[in-house]
């Protein structure tokens, strides 16, 4: 097992696993869909722009109860989550 803060592509793949752990659940869809200002449609178009991911493990990171709920989902470290975030908002300094 690697050690060590996540890919890039792993930071990916826990930010669309977040995805589905919000869409999944109506009132955690609405509180995002709420605090982004997006509509279904419009959340099908952000998930295309670059720094969508990393804004959706944001949005997990800022309210606890759903970061820990969704790491325990997902059968990893809120922590892991957290680095994850920091892979997705800056330069790749995780590996270089």
């Amino acid at each position: 097992m690697r050690r060590g803060p996540p890919t890039r592509e792993e930071s990916e793949a826990i930010a669309i696993q977040a995805i589905g752990y919000i869409a999944g659940d109506d009132d955690r869809l609405g509180r995002f869909l709420a605090l982004t200002g997006l509509d279904p449609d419009g959340l099908r178009a952000a998930a295309r722009e670059p720094g969508f991911l990393a804004s959706v493990l944001d949005h997990l990171a800022g309210y606890e109860p759903d970061l820990v709920a969704f790491a325990t989902d997902a059968g990893i470290a809120p922590e892991k989550v957290a680095a994850a975030r920091l892979v997705l908002s800056g330069p790749d300094r995780w590996n270089d």
